[in-house]
Protein backbone atom coordinates (compact mmCIF):
# COMPACT_ATOMS: atom_id res chain seq x y z
CA UNK A 1 0.00 0.00 0.00
CA UNK A 2 1.51 3.37 -1.25
CA UNK A 3 -0.67 5.81 0.56
CA UNK A 4 -1.28 5.52 4.25
CA UNK A 5 -4.31 6.28 5.56
CA UNK A 6 -5.36 7.59 9.17
CA UNK A 7 -6.73 9.83 12.15
CA UNK A 8 -10.13 7.77 11.67
CA UNK A 9 -12.06 7.37 15.16
CA UNK A 10 -15.12 8.20 17.38
CA UNK A 11 -16.35 11.58 17.70
CA UNK A 12 -19.70 13.00 18.91
CA UNK A 13 -21.91 14.57 16.66
CA UNK A 14 -20.57 18.63 16.36
CA UNK A 15 -16.63 17.90 17.09
CA UNK A 16 -13.82 17.06 14.76
CA UNK A 17 -11.25 14.85 13.26
CA UNK A 18 -8.52 15.28 10.65
CA UNK A 19 -7.40 12.42 8.40
CA UNK A 20 -4.26 11.90 7.15
CA UNK A 21 -2.95 10.65 4.16
CA UNK A 22 0.60 10.23 4.01
CA UNK A 23 2.63 8.92 0.76
CA UNK A 24 6.00 8.34 2.39
CA UNK A 25 7.40 7.07 -1.28
CA UNK A 26 6.97 10.27 -2.91
CA UNK A 27 5.33 8.35 -5.16
CA UNK A 28 2.33 10.32 -6.19
CA UNK A 29 3.71 14.22 -5.14
CA UNK A 30 2.60 15.57 -8.55
CA UNK A 31 -1.18 13.79 -8.59
CA UNK A 32 -3.98 14.98 -7.67
CA UNK A 33 -5.35 13.46 -4.11
CA UNK A 34 -9.12 12.70 -3.55
CA UNK A 35 -10.60 11.14 -0.39
CA UNK A 36 -13.96 9.10 -0.94
CA UNK A 37 -16.16 7.20 2.09
CA UNK A 38 -18.18 3.78 2.08
CA UNK A 39 -20.61 2.27 4.58
CA UNK A 40 -21.86 -1.22 4.27
CA UNK A 41 -24.21 -1.77 1.24
CA UNK A 42 -23.15 1.46 -0.34
CA UNK A 43 -21.72 2.74 -3.43
CA UNK A 44 -18.12 4.74 -2.71
CA UNK A 45 -19.00 8.32 -2.51
CA UNK A 46 -16.60 11.12 -3.53
CA UNK A 47 -15.76 13.55 -0.54
CA UNK A 48 -13.20 15.75 -1.59
CA UNK A 49 -10.29 16.19 -3.97
CA UNK A 50 -7.01 18.25 -3.90
CA UNK A 51 -4.40 19.05 -7.09
CA UNK A 52 -0.55 18.38 -6.98
CA UNK A 53 -0.03 21.58 -5.55
CA UNK A 54 -2.61 22.25 -3.81
CA UNK A 55 -4.31 25.51 -5.95
CA UNK A 56 -7.54 23.74 -6.62
CA UNK A 57 -9.99 21.76 -4.61
CA UNK A 58 -13.67 20.25 -4.95
CA UNK A 59 -16.16 18.96 -2.38
CA UNK A 60 -19.07 17.51 -2.58
CA UNK A 61 -22.51 18.92 -1.77
CA UNK A 62 -22.61 17.12 1.69
CA UNK A 63 -19.43 18.13 3.05
CA UNK A 64 -18.84 21.53 1.46
CA UNK A 65 -18.50 24.01 4.25
CA UNK A 66 -17.73 21.43 6.94
CA UNK A 67 -14.72 19.52 5.49
CA UNK A 68 -10.82 21.39 4.70
CA UNK A 69 -8.91 19.46 2.19
CA UNK A 70 -5.02 20.41 2.40
CA UNK A 71 -1.90 18.89 1.24
CA UNK A 72 1.61 19.64 2.51
CA UNK A 73 4.14 18.49 0.29
CA UNK A 74 7.04 18.67 2.39
CA UNK A 75 5.31 16.04 4.40
CA UNK A 76 4.19 14.40 1.60
CA UNK A 77 1.01 14.39 2.90
CA UNK A 78 -2.54 15.26 2.62
CA UNK A 79 -5.08 15.85 5.17
CA UNK A 80 -9.18 16.13 5.19
CA UNK A 81 -10.33 18.51 8.06
CA UNK A 82 -13.72 17.70 9.02
CA UNK A 83 -15.70 19.70 11.59
CA UNK A 84 -19.60 20.12 12.30
CA UNK A 85 -19.17 15.92 12.30
CA UNK A 86 -22.90 14.53 11.68
CA UNK A 87 -24.30 10.88 12.26
CA UNK A 88 -24.56 10.84 8.60
CA UNK A 89 -20.36 11.34 8.00
CA UNK A 90 -20.28 7.99 9.73
CA UNK A 91 -18.55 5.64 7.19
CA UNK A 92 -14.76 4.11 6.29
CA UNK A 93 -12.63 6.84 4.61
CA UNK A 94 -10.23 6.57 1.80
CA UNK A 95 -7.75 8.13 0.08
CA UNK A 96 -6.71 7.18 -3.32
CA UNK A 97 -3.88 8.89 -6.17
CA UNK A 98 -5.60 10.25 -9.31
CA UNK A 99 -3.64 9.54 -12.33
CA UNK A 100 -3.48 13.31 -13.31
CA UNK A 101 -1.82 16.42 -11.88
CA UNK A 102 -5.37 17.87 -11.44
CA UNK A 103 -8.38 15.94 -10.21
CA UNK A 104 -10.11 13.91 -13.01
CA UNK A 105 -12.23 11.28 -10.62
CA UNK A 106 -9.56 8.58 -12.31
CA UNK A 107 -8.33 6.97 -9.18
CA UNK A 108 -4.98 4.78 -9.71
CA UNK A 109 -3.95 3.90 -6.43
CA UNK A 110 -5.56 3.94 -2.73
CA UNK A 111 -4.80 3.88 0.57
CA UNK A 112 -6.45 1.56 3.01
CA UNK A 113 -9.44 3.17 4.60
CA UNK A 114 -10.01 4.81 8.11
CA UNK A 115 -12.74 4.17 9.90
CA UNK A 116 -14.68 7.46 10.83
CA UNK A 117 -17.81 6.99 13.79
CA UNK A 118 -20.30 9.97 14.50
CA UNK A 119 -22.52 9.58 17.55
CA UNK A 120 -25.36 11.69 17.82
Amino acid sequence: VQLQASGGGLVQAGGSLRLSCADPRRTFSNNAVAWFRQTPGKEREFVAAISWNGGATSYSDAVKGRFTISRDRAKNTVYLQMNSLKPEDTADYYCAADRRAMYSNSPQSWGQGTQVTVSS
